[in-house]
């Protein structure tokens, strides 16, 4: 069973012992950037499996004041990240699929929820599409390691 919980000081341990393999922390960044990133309008979560944490994201609830893609009064996720030592197992998919069940009730003031993924990550895309998000045909051309396809879902 996945559950998804605000970042709490007791997580931050395990947090930090979240590795991904150097080939996608160019993608999502590292547990301790992700720690660093302290602001009012980015809301830090974990993920956790059963009793262990296996991943993290940013809830940005600035992401359309950011992004000319992503329309106003949208959420959007940054540095969604399942550790290395539990993908492939379709936990991501799963963790996204409760992502939007947890902002529907957390975050229902909201209806839309986006996201940029690199065009060089075909296993973060296969998750998301997995958990049903949608791509936009447009791509965002100024993310960090290059072109991005941008994937959205509705709140229910």
């Amino acid at each position: 069973m996945i559950t998804i919980k605000k970042l709490r000081p007791a997580d931050t341990e395990a947090v930090k012992s979240i590795g991904l393999a150097c080939e996608q922390v160019r993608f999502a960044g590292t547990a301790q950037e992700f720690l660093e990133e302290i602001c009012e309008t980015t809301h830090l979560h974990v993920i956790y499996h059963q009793d262990t944490l296996i991943g993290y994201f940013k809830l940005d609830l600035a992401y359309a004041e950011k992004f000319a893609y992503c329309p106003t009064g949208a959420l959007g996720i940054r540095a969604f990240v399942i550790g290395q030592q539990y993908q492939g197992k379709g936990l991501g998919s799963a963790a996204m699929v409760a992502v939007l069940g947890y902002l529907a009730e957390h975050y229902a003031q909201f209806r839309w929820l986006y996201l940029g993924v690199n065009c060089q990550n075909p296993g973060a895309y296969a998750c998301y599409k997995k958990a049903g998000l949608t791509e936009c045909e447009d791509k965002y051309l100024g993310g960090p390691a290059g072109p991005q396809y941008i994937m959205y879902s509705e709140i229910k």
